[in-house]
């Protein structure tokens, strides 16, 4: 009798153990800049301007969190267009350039989330698309 409930006691702990983990896993919920931000870039010279073209999706802290990123989309855009905008053509096309960009951007974005709402909610930025020309 003694050994049927020491056996019930470790099966209960063992599945105490698994629905706890499963609680804590993160609930990651993306969402897209829609439409593709599509904007210039400075050339060599100033009187020659490129332009990139890029798919951006968020990776938002939690799926609780989407109404709110939706709610501040016209912000999370703006953002990501006026730091494409200022970068000079050598970080555009270049791929360490590139994470430049995407970390200035996921910097920015959490930035103005937590002053806007007290949580940074954009967990990641994810580039799907990128091209460019000058």
């Amino acid at each position: 009798m003694r050994s049927l409930f020491k056996g019930t006691v470790a099966i209960f702990l063992l599945l105490s153990c698994s629905l706890a983990s499963a609680q804590d896993k993160p609930n990651y919920a993306y969402m897209g800049l829609e439409p593709d931000i599509v904007t210039n870039f400075v050339g060599p010279s100033a009187k020659k301007l490129g332009y990139v073209r890029v798919t951006v999706e968020l990776m938002i802290n939690s799926a609780d969190n989407l109404e709110i990123a939706e709610h501040h989309m016209p912000l999370l855009r703006a953002t990501a267009i006026e730091i494409f905008g200022q970068q000079p053509e050598e970080k555009v096309k270049s791929l360490t350039g590139r994470e430049d960009i995407r970390l200035a951007i996921l910097k920015a974005l959490q930035k103005h989330m937590k002053q806007e709402t007290g949580s940074e909610i954009v967990k990641n930025v994810i580039f799907t698309k990128y091209l460019y020309q000058n």
